[in-house]
């Protein structure tokens, strides 16, 4: 991979508002550690973890500005942590986190991420989801996802809405279950 390949969607993005240009290196690096605290119980306070949320919503913007070698680069791993987030969280539609964050702006089929809160509540985030009416969720002995639960799809049998660019897009092309 060119070091510009990792760059440019970076600039392009700060162009658009974010606080810098991430490369797509420190992204997946910032949604791998998210997708680790949360599976170990994320204790910090709500606006740190919306805060957190962010870097999957800069990958998802990034996704369409990459060129194809850097897609096939990260996909696999990008997918990894999509699917170890969503055994590591509950979905509720976002119900608990729009108490505390303007989620309804983020399509629910693409940002799927903003409609799921961590399965495990503890620390102050807990305390927070726990008065918007989440609930700690089931897990097995070994403090995981019930295997019923363990599925990279959403209720509706899909990871995403499938854009016109599907073939690039790791985390929004529609699967039969």
């Amino acid at each position: 991979m060119e070091p510009q390949d990792d760059q440019v969607a970076g600039e392009v993005l700060r162009g658009r508002g974010w606080r810098k240009a991430f490369t797509v290196t420190e992204m997946v690096g910032q949604w791998a550690s998210l997708v680790e605290t949360v599976e170990n119980g994320y204790e910090d306070f709500i606006d740190e973890y919306t805060n957190d949320l962010y870097c999957r919503n800069w990958l998802h913007e990034a996704w369409v500005l990459l060129p194809g070698h850097v897609l096939v680069t990260w996909n696999q791993r990008i997918q990894e942590l999509d699917d170890r987030f969503r055994v590591a969280t509950v979905f509720d539609d976002g119900q608990a986190l729009s108490q505390f964050h303007w989620i309804s702006r983020f399509d629910p089929g693409d940002m799927w991420w903003w409609r799921r809160h961590p399965r495990n509540l503890v620390g102050d985030l807990g305390r927070a989801l726990r008065s918007a009416g989440a609930v700690d969720a089931p897990s097995d002995a070994h403090g995981r996802a019930p295997v019923a639960s363990r599925t990279p799809f959403s209720a509706s049998g899909t990871i995403g809405s499938a854009p016109a660019n599907a073939s690039r897009w790791p985390f929004g092309v529609a699967v039969a279950p």
